[in-house]
């Protein structure tokens, strides 16, 4: 394949001359300038791709006209009825984001490092100012001159090519320019710290009582109209605008009429603003029509008749294989077309980014691709596909379709996905097959890295194809081409069972290699549509285990209504007389053991392992010693980034208020008689938390063991976030303690229900008594009235919407299939509810006297207080600590409660070391024992 150094601007198409009768030499001359009706380097003037040229039909393709009429008027047909007259374009958006945070990098530097910045700026002054004067006055007059000529005369130049679009996308980020520009003068004079205002101004030459402009209000401007209208992707545009603009620079630094981070400032802005202009009304459309396919291929020497554009199902990740025509022509066999632009190479750019941050990088693929490279690398790989003996479409040409796009033909292969084959279709010998291309491609190191449903193809005689290669590599490493493996096994399985899938692929690779691919066997290795189908299938899983267990123990109920005599083999000698206690508790707990079993048995019959599992089973079966253990493939895992960002933001907001504390008269001045107190209510709410848990276990469980938990507890949130470590804690505890998986499971719902219900309650309860207690009227508070208006609002939301509806519905549905019978369970032990409500009032009263002695020791001024306003900042605090992802809810609880304390009254000077000490007691010095006893309950079976 032919291959060009890397203009960007360098057009070319390569055409196999004896795959096709009447091709002519296909190489296509480099047309330089390729920008919307432009001119061409030769100064020719260019019409606009993709756009008619007249109603003869005639269309633009590549800087020439073809007549589509000649011979006869294409026929496309699926095709886009109207392409929308602009598009949003990801690139623009990533570009005012790196826009934005160079600004903000820029004022950080100019706050924190002034030392540098002052320095820097003397130096530069230094140098600038040896220039010879005559030399210093020529440079300004022609920059002043050129930076307004040079935005005129590419309008002019562009109204004469008709492409005002571009023209009043310019106007308008230049005004946006100008009106950011005025803002930041006026934030900068006004508002903005010394050391900001020291790096962006010094004192004017021309006023001796004025200082120079932050930024340059017609500078600022320009750039952004010349960036808006796309002059930086015109080299000869390009070379004026840098010379313009580096020239007006080094004028104004020698004169001294700006600084360093002021033309930097002023550049990001323009800069900036124009590509949030751009994002936001969008870019021109110049994605090519299938009429402007057909000229392309007449261009390139085929004679075609008609394109049909193949549909696409929503399952397919179209980003990845373009838009697909089926091409026939008046001589010869039809053809298969793929045409990829910008606008679809962008799709699933996000997707891809945050796929290349949190995963390693033999494991991902890059985010960013120039249409130039996504050709080359297709065409590449197939060649080398074929080379490698795999049957694959043949390329048999390539060209590119304007500026933004590029088209593949290929010859036409015919047949069908495999996922649009019926069970009974995909034969033995099929799966063979597929294996078989498999085993050629990885012959030659060749990763397909998507081996999906319809990258599989299946002709007329049975043969398989496989075609996508788009996003293939070569020379991959065994860690590719083992993901490879396991893919195809899991898109087979998904269609024919993890048994039929796993015997196919050892009967053509063998054992060893199938038992490889096992650490790669997990959901992030796959592609983003089987991972939305193991998804699916999880849910519809679920959906059967829980229909199950409720019509089980609808049957049990029933069954033990119609029973006679009872369960219990107590016979009643008196059918008039009431039964006594004993007789009513032994039939219940009878009824509850028949329920319990009944259910159970359901479960156990309706559980059905997921197709990963089961292919592990079946490797397992044929190489035992596999390696099973899941390869890392993870660079950073999502909840542990939003930990980092969350306990950055709140280390940061902490660290502010700390730096104003003077701690050595604070600590000194600190009452320790709180102090101890704080301590002993932290120790004490161990012990409540035992007692809420047991309160919801009708199974006796032991009450040292139970504190012993959630002292480990302690430990294991800071590895998690609070609301799902303590979970997962404590019903592994009960499971270990002799109660049933399920029961363990409803026992720490219903207290976590309770207790939100009870949390809830308490919330409003004490910001009631807030906002009445300096008040004679027991009127409640704005704040409570706010937020039961919030609620109700919600609610009405979540109930008129069916989506949302559905969702909260199949939610609450599946929690009370658990929870609710096991509450029944507990209202009929009055002691046992009593010990799980209570165990809850007694751990929040034990946080809140613990939050409250230590803001008491700290608070030597003796700021009044109360302990309702105490009690609203924890238990705001508590709960959104609860929701954050951060282990322990770092730095959401710790801002909240500095926060809250502040609102209520409390000086910022107390507020910080009072949050700082409870968290030290509640949080932070409770892990060492919590690591503690977490080992020892292991080791004696209790976790």
């Amino acid at each position: 394949m032919k291959q060009q150094g890397a203009h960007p601007e360098d057009t070319q198409s390569t055409t196999d001359a004896s795959s096709r009768p009447g091709t002519a030499d296909a190489d296509m001359k480099a047309t330089g300038d390729r920008g919307d009706g432009e001119q061409d380097e030769t100064g020719k003037d260019e019409p606009r791709k993709g756009a008619d040229t007249g109603d003869t039909g005639r269309k633009a393709v590549e800087g020439k006209a073809y007549d589509l009429d000649e011979a006869h008027v294409d026929e496309v047909e699926g095709d886009e009825p109207l392409l929308p007259a602009r598009v949003h374009r990801p690139s623009d958006l990533m570009r005012l984001l790196v826009g934005v945070l160079g600004i903000v990098l820029l004022l950080a530097i100019a706050a924190f490092a002034h030392g540098t910045t002052s320095g820097l700026e003397q130096d530069i002054n230094k140098g600038t100012g040896q220039a010879p004067d005559v030399f210093s006055k020529m440079a300004g007059l022609v920059s002043s001159i050129a930076i307004l000529l040079v935005p005129v005369a590419f309008a002019i130049e562009r109204l004469i090519k008709r492409d005002g679009l571009r023209i009043a996308d310019g106007v308008l980020a230049a005004v946006l320019a100008h009106g950011v520009t005025l803002a930041t003068d006026l934030w900068v004079a006004r508002a903005a710290p010394e050391s900001i205002r020291d790096a962006l101004t010094q004192p004017s030459p021309g006023d001796l009582g004025s200082l120079t402009d932050p930024v340059h209000g017609y500078l600022a401007p320009v750039i952004a109209y010349m960036t808006a209208v796309g002059m930086s992707r015109r080299p000869r545009w390009r070379a004026v605008l840098w010379a313009v603009l580096v020239l007006y620079a080094f004028s104004m630094l020698v004169t001294g009429y700006t600084t360093p981070f002021s033309i930097i400032l002023t550049l990001l802005i323009g800069w900036t603003v124009a590509y949030g202009t751009l994002y936001a009304v969008g870019s021109p459309n110049v994605r090519p029509t299938g009429r402007t396919l057909m000229a392309g291929l007449r261009h390139v020497g085929f004679r075609p008749v008609s394109a049909a554009r193949e549909e696409i199902s929503d399952t397919q990740e179209t980003g990845d294989r373009g838009r697909r025509y089926f091409v026939t022509l008046e001589d010869g066999p039809p053809l298969d077309v793929t045409v990829v632009d910008r606008e679809q190479q962008a799709q699933g750019f996000f997707y891809r980014a945050w796929r290349n941050l949190t995963l390693r990088g033999f494991a991902t693929r890059s985010s960013l691709q120039s249409l130039r490279q996504a050709l080359e690398q297709e065409a590449l790989l197939a060649y080398a596909a074929i080379a490698a003996g795999a049957n694959a479409p043949k390329l048999i040409a390539t060209s590119e379709l304007g500026p933004d796009a590029v088209m593949l033909v290929y010859e036409h292969s015919g047949g069908h996905t495999l996922d649009s084959l019926s069970d009974k279709e995909i034969t033995d010998d099929l799966l063979r097959g597929a294996w078989l291309q498999v085993k050629a491609l990885q012959s030659r190191r060749i990763a397909h890295r998507r081996l999906v449903g319809d990258a599989i193809l299946v002709d007329r005689s049975g043969k398989v194809i496989i075609s996508d290669l788009r996003i293939g590599e070569i020379a991959a490493n065994n860690l590719l081409l083992r993901m490879d493996i396991s893919q195809l096994l899991v898109t087979l399985g998904l269609r024919v069972g993890a048994e039929r899938a796993v015997a196919s692929a050892v009967s053509v690779l063998g054992p060893d290699a199938v038992a490889d691919c096992l650490p790669m066997l997990q959901p992030i290795a796959l592609s983003r549509s089987t991972r939305a189908t193991l998804r699916k299938l999880a849910r519809e899983r679920a959906q059967r285990e829980r229909e199950a267990v409720l019509e089980a123990s609808r049957h049990a109920k029933q069954a033990r209504t119609e029973e006679a005599p009872d369960d219990s083999g107590v016979v009643l000698e008196k059918p008039d007389r009431k039964p006594d206690k004993k007789t009513v508790r032994a039939q219940a707990r009878a009824e509850k053991r028949a329920i319990d079993e009944a259910i159970d048995e359901a479960l156990e019959e309706a559980r059905e392992e997921d197709l990963l599992t089961q292919i592990r089973h079946e490797v397992l079966l044929i190489r035992p010693q596999a390696p099973v253990e899941p390869a890392r493939l993870e660079r950073v895992r999502p909840r542990t980034l939003i930990s980092f960002i969350a306990g950055a933001i709140g280390a940061y907001f902490l660290l502010t208020q700390l730096t104003h504390i003077e701690f050595g008269p604070l600590i000194s001045n600190a009452q320790w008689g709180w102090v101890a107190a704080a301590v002993l209510f932290s120790a004490a709410s161990y012990f409540a938390a035992a007692m809420a848990l047991l309160g919801f276990v009708p199974e006796r469980v032991p009450f040292r063991r139970t504190v012993a938990a959630q002292v480990a507890g302690s430990f294991v949130k800071i590895v998690a976030p609070a609301a799902v470590g303590g979970v997962a804690l404590n019903t592994r505890f009960l499971q270990r303690a002799g109660v049933r998986p399920g029961l363990a499971v409803a026992s720490v719902g219903a207290s976590q229900l309770f207790g939100l219900g009870c949390h809830i309650l308490m919330l409003l309860a004490f910001g009631y008594l807030t906002g009445t207690e300096k008040t004679p009227s027991l009127s409640p508070s704005r704040t409570v009235i706010a937020g039961l208006l919030t609620v109700a609002v919600l609610v009405l939301v979540v109930t008129s919407v069916p989506f949302l509806r559905k969702f909260v519905v199949t939610r609450v549905r599946s929690l009370f299939a658990g929870v609710v019978p096991r509450m029944l369970d507990v209202l009929q032990r009055p002691q046992k509810l009593v010990t799980g409500i209570g165990g809850m009032l007694l751990l929040t009263a034990c946080f809140v006297m613990c939050l409250d002695a230590s803001i008491r020791a700290f608070n030597s001024a003796g700021t009044s207080i109360s302990l309702t306003s105490v009690a609203v900042v924890f238990l705001a605090g508590n709960a959104l600590g609860s929701a954050a992802p951060t282990p322990g809810g770092v730095g959401a609880v710790d801002v909240t409660l500095t926060v809250g304390l502040i609102a209520v009254g409390l000086p910022s000077e107390v507020a910080a070391p009072s949050v700082l000490l409870f968290r030290m007691l509640t949080l932070w010095l409770p892990v060492l024992p919590g690591w503690l006893a977490f080992n020892h309950l292991t080791r004696k079976g209790a976790l």
